[in-house]
């Protein structure tokens, strides 16, 4: 049965029998003929059938919570059984909202050269989906924001607190400055992350403590598009301190200290409430408790902001 619940999983994951197929490395009839057979088990139809794929039945939905778990307890008495042989195998599924992707390196880094038999899948996440993938037990653990509402039954790890800088072009209106105040950061050509982020809305509240707003004339979805127009035009941007680690200062940049609150929100490392804990989650929370992520990070700001 563990195998047409995998069928259930891909499908419903995949929205398509083909590319669940592929993804389950069996063909379409084997797929479709799974998941018939776990119908004909259950006794309940699981998929509403078209000339496509339509979705899940209410009964499907049940399978499918039922589903996530089932295989998630078989995977962790896997892990378990192979930690008593003394190596932890698997694979670790990580995922992040888009802001803390910046820094999973050192988490992972350190979490592969200590467990070299295990893997990471790193995925990069709405808090939204963080959310409902921790609940339904699709991922072992995920880096965000630890004030996130919507999180429920879940245990927080703290790994930093966002600092918030201005990059700014060398020859611009702030060259030279060490500081400056949100209102003068919003009077500047900016882009920015979009009001969908909770990373863009925490940047508005500290824009409009000073009475400012930023009005941007680029906004993106991500970091990466962000750099890309720091490094192409005569844009500034509030960044967090936690994405110079992968992108650094562009050329032509430069780095000015924000005035106002020295600490933002706090990103850390959350996994579901789950006893017993499964080994890969286990192995990680150790690893995230010692890799100084704090430490690094505001060591490599006060080197930005020295230089």
């Amino acid at each position: 049965m563990l195998r047409q619940l995998e069928y259930l999983v891909a499908l419903a994951r995949e929205q398509h029998f083909g590319r669940a197929a592929a993804a389950c490395f069996v063909s379409q009839p084997s797929l479709s003929a799974g998941i018939r057979k776990l119908e004909s088990d259950l006794g309940v139809p699981l998929i509403r059938r078209g000339a496509r794929y339509e979705g899940l039945t209410p009964e499907g939905e049940h399978v499918l919570t039922w589903a996530h778990r089932m295989l998630a307890e078989h995977t962790a008495l896997r892990q378990e059984l192979a930690s008593l042989q003394g190596e932890l195998t698997g694979t670790l599924r990580l995922g992040a909202i888009p802001t803390a992707l910046t820094v999973a390196s050192l988490i992972t880094t350190p979490f592969c050269a200590r467990h070299p038999g295990a893997k990471v899948s790193l995925e990069s996440l709405s808090s939204r989906d963080i959310t409902r993938r921790l609940t339904g037990l699709e991922i072992d653990a995920a880096l965000t924001y630890l004030d996130d509402p919507t999180l429920r039954d879940v245990q927080r790890i703290p790994l930093y607190e966002e600092r918030y800088v201005l990059l700014t072009p060398a020859d611009g209106p702030l060259a030279g400055a060490a500081e400056a105040s949100w209102a003068q950061a919003a009077a500047l050509p900016l882009c920015l992350l979009g009001p969908r982020m909770r990373n863009r809305r925490i940047l508005d509240e500290n824009f409009a403590a000073e009475g400012a707003t930023a009005s941007p004339a680029v906004e993106s979805d991500t970091v990466a598009g962000l750099y890309a127009h720091l490094a192409a035009g005569p844009w500034s941007s509030v960044v967090s301190h936690a994405w110079l680690h992968m992108f650094g200062v562009p050329e032509g940049k430069h780095v000015v200290r924000l005035s106002g609150p020295a600490h933002g929100a706090r990103v850390g490392l959350v996994v579901a409430e789950q006893r017993p804990q499964p080994p890969m989650v286990r192995a990680l929370l150790a690893v995230a408790r010692e890799a100084g992520v704090r430490g690094s990070l505001d060591a490599l700001l006060h080197r930005h902001l020295r230089s």
